[in-house]
């Protein structure tokens, strides 16, 4: 009887471990795009009948969700896109910009921003990061908000066909110094992509003196009395020492981007340099924060290295000094 007990006790708590692994706990799929503001942007007003324009084609080729998953003890809400096309997929991990409601993600960012990637083959999923878009709990701006990215590794295992040993991240703006900081403290990423990326909160405060007053002060837990600490935290130039060197990154700006100043992605670079981290630097004469007046280029250029290092696992560069 005592022998019957301990199995019976050991299948409860198999089942109690394999019912809180599940970190997914909501994938609804967008089937009708007439229902959303973006519809009339996608459809050829002058068809005959109610089509796509040719460059939306391929939202018939791929799926995309509204998500939900746990981290935390949080509900996070997000978005994913993946090949319908049955297959194994690596994936990319993009990480929004903004705070709060300004840069939230919405459906068109599902059919667009994550789509244009998987429609390459690849499976996305994005974060609103808690307490936005529906979202549990307080944004806290690279706090503990970070934590809502670097579970997406685990999220992704229970997604089918999605291979999450060849996980890349990319991120834009805010999304890119949140990348910066999740990727010093993960070991799945394989590539990275940033453009106009934070990664110097204090010379971007400096710049503009309301990101402090209406953004970090009001986002960041007990900030007046920890700000220094905190800035540090949300600047990656202060630590690169812990950035792995076998993560190449690649990192887009416009040198006209008023928001995050050129600046921001010049000098890490040269920190990269010190530290022979594999890195490409574009910057783009006259681009703005968003690069819209290159935008076909740094799509092309986003997808590319992706391709280069995780479809494809091409060998890493040689950083050593070398060459006649």
């Amino acid at each position: 009887m005592r022998y019957i007990l301990s199995i019976f006790l050991a299948l409860f708590t198999l089942t109690i471990e394999a019912q809180n692994s599940d970190l997914l706990i909501e994938k609804d799929l967008i089937t009708d795009w007439s229902k959303y503001p973006i519809f009339p942007y996608l459809i050829d007003s002058t068809a005959s009948k109610e089509q796509l324009k040719p460059e939306f084609k391929y939202l018939d080729s791929i799926e995309v969700y509204g998500i939900t998953y746990m981290s935390d003890d949080l509900k996070i809400k997000g978005l994913m896109a993946k090949p319908k096309k049955q297959g194994n997929y690596p994936c990319v991990i993009y990480n929004r910009g903004g705070n709060r409601d300004f840069g939230s993600l919405k459906v068109y960012h599902g059919a667009i921003t994550l789509g244009q990637i998987a429609k390459e083959g690849y499976v996305v999923i994005a974060s609103q990061y808690r307490g936005n878009g529906g979202s549990e709990g307080k944004e806290e701006f690279g706090g503990k908000d970070v934590n809502d990215i670097t579970i997406l590794p685990e999220v992704l295992k229970e997604i089918q066909g999605a291979d999450t040993e060849k996980i890349g991240m990319y991120g834009w703006s805010r999304g890119g110094m949140m990348t910066y900081i999740a990727l010093s403290k993960m070991d799945e990423i394989k590539a990275v992509v940033v453009g106009g990326a934070v990664s110097d909160a204090l010379s971007m405060m400096e710049d503009r003196p309301e990101m402090e007053t209406k953004v970090m002060a009001e986002l960041i837990p007990n900030y007046p009395n920890s700000k220094d600490i905190e800035i540090v935290k949300r600047s990656a130039i202060k630590w690169v020492d812990k950035f792995p060197n076998d993560v190449p990154i690649l990192m887009l700006h416009g040198n006209a981007d008023w928001r995050v100043k050129p600046e921001q992605s010049l000098n890490l670079a040269l920190e990269f340099e010190k530290h022979r981290i594999p890195y490409r630097l574009i910057m783009f004469e006259g681009g703005d924060h968003g690069i819209s007046e290159h935008e076909k280029e740094v799509d092309k250029q986003v997808i590319n290295w992706f391709n280069r290092f995780l479809k494809n696992s091409e060998e890493l560069p040689n950083m050593e000094y070398h060459g006649r």
